[in-house]
């Protein structure tokens, strides 16, 4: 959410980005219902202070036994409690248009976010690793799952539905090394490791700006004003909604977390394998920090490179991408994804994605610190992906292979496996 006073004096430049985010809605009517909000209260508080007047002039009268004329102020005070009524309630039909129209207003991008519409458009800032090359012919990580017996996709299917999985053995084993491996570094860099609630109130979802334009790809609880969540972002940045903070040092926070989308939209992509699936895990970092735009942009290059640590340590090709506008979610001033090398997909495929929020998030759920002078001022938040699971493994295991069918393990992950340098396949 942002100020409604700034949006008044960008109203041009929030267009703007609504536009370029794909997000319909009209900043000029949402405007037009803060006019209209505020004229219908100053009307409503002014026939109110009329009525405690009248109300107030009838008991006079009545002490002064003047009763005949007490009923006749009573009579005018019904009458102007019935407009109060009316107007109250047109009061309230305009609140809740404007905080409709409000919710959809998004973040404004960057000034150095790219121009772009999709994906396709977002810049490569800078790669790492060598892509690998082999004499023979590579597997896939779900033909290398089933040869070491760790993935099951069928069974998966047959017991939760499309995009569901077994995850066994070596696969389970490397599944919690990754996550073991990317927790440990962020420990080193003060990051508090939290176990976080995985359905939380719709108000959450709201608060952190998933709701309203990304409830499609959530699962409400039946009967339940619950939602499973896709990330533990929301609990993370909820844990201090309504409270005043203090950071002095940004507060950094670590969820380990199962995660739950809905993927509507991905009908007939990415069918094959452990790429896109409704359940997965995470180790999620969520910072939270003065509102200065030059120490938020620090803090988004210095996630960023945390999860280039991680992918360095696991000895895998990537690049980091600037995100185009069009790419962006609602809530989003700036962000950058890292995408990993995945040989059966022949190119690079999305595993992290680091954003800084400005006073978005903080804005819609009431987190505030104190400036210098002792005002109440609005944080900023960031979050970033450490590791997600098991769309991690399908690099892991891709870039890794060997001929003989037995799998490499990097250093940084042997002591989290019982300090084995290799993967034999077990059947």
């Amino acid at each position: 959410m942002l100020d409604i006073h700034w949006i008044r004096d960008h109203a041009a430049e929030v267009q703007a980005a609504a536009k370029k985010k794909g997000i319909e809605v009209s900043v000029e009517e949402c405007l037009r219902k803060d006019d209209q909000r505020k004229e219908l209260l100053g009307k409503v508080e002014g026939m109110r202070k009329k009525r405690n007047e009248g109300s107030a002039q009838v008991a006079q009268l009545l002490q002064a036994g003047k009763a005949d004329e007490a009923e006749l102020s009573k009579i005018e005070l019904k009458r102007l409690n019935e407009l109060i009524a009316g107007m109250s309630q047109k009061l309230d039909q305009v609140n809740n248009e404007f905080e409709r129209l409000m919710m959809l207003i998004p973040n404004v991008p960057s000034p150095d976010t790219p121009e772009g519409n999709s994906e396709a458009d977002n810049i490569e800032v800078r790669r790492w690793g060598v892509r690998p090359e082999w004499s023979f012919d590579p597997l896939d990580h779900v033909d290398l799952g089933i040869r070491h017996d760790m993935i099951d996709i069928p069974r998966g299917v047959k017991v939760g539905g499309s995009r569901s999985y077994y995850l066994k053995g070596l696969g389970l084993l490397l599944h919690r090394a990754v996550q073991q491996l990317a927790l440990d570094l962020l420990l080193e860099h003060d990051f508090i490791p939290f176990d976080v609630p995985m359905m939380v109130r719709e108000e959450n979802m709201i608060n952190t700006g998933f709701f309203p334009t990304g409830k499609d790809q959530a699962y409400a609880l039946q009967d339940e004003s619950l939602w499973m969540v896709g990330t533990s972002e929301v609990p993370l940045v909820s844990y201090y909604r309504g409270e005043i903070v203090d950071v002095e040092k940004p507060i950094k926070l670590a969820g380990v977390s199962n995660c739950f989308r809905s993927e509507v939209g991905s009908a007939g992509r990415d069918v094959r394998g452990l790429y896109r699936v409704h359940q997965f895990a995470k180790v999620e970092m969520v910072v939270i920090c003065k509102p200065d735009p030059a120490l938020s942009e620090q803090l988004l290059q210095e996630i960023t490179s945390h999860s280039e640590h991680i992918l360095q340590a696991l000895e895998l090709p990537y690049r980091v991408m600037a995100v185009c506008a069009g790419d962006m979610s609602q809530k989003t001033y700036k962000q950058y994804d890292i995408e990993t090398w995945m040989p059966s997909r022949g190119n690079y495929g999305e595993t992290h994605s680091a954003s800084d929020l400005h006073s978005f998030q903080a804005r819609r759920s009431n987190i505030r610190c104190r400036d210098e002078q002792g005002k109440l001022r609005y944080c900023y938040t960031l979050n970033n992906t450490a590791v997600a699971s098991p769309r991690i493994l399908i690099p892991l295991l891709e870039n890794h292979q060997r001929e003989d069918g037995s799998i490499y393990v990097p250093p940084a992950l042997r002591k989290y496996l019982g300090g084995r340098s290799e993967l034999l396949p077990l059947a």
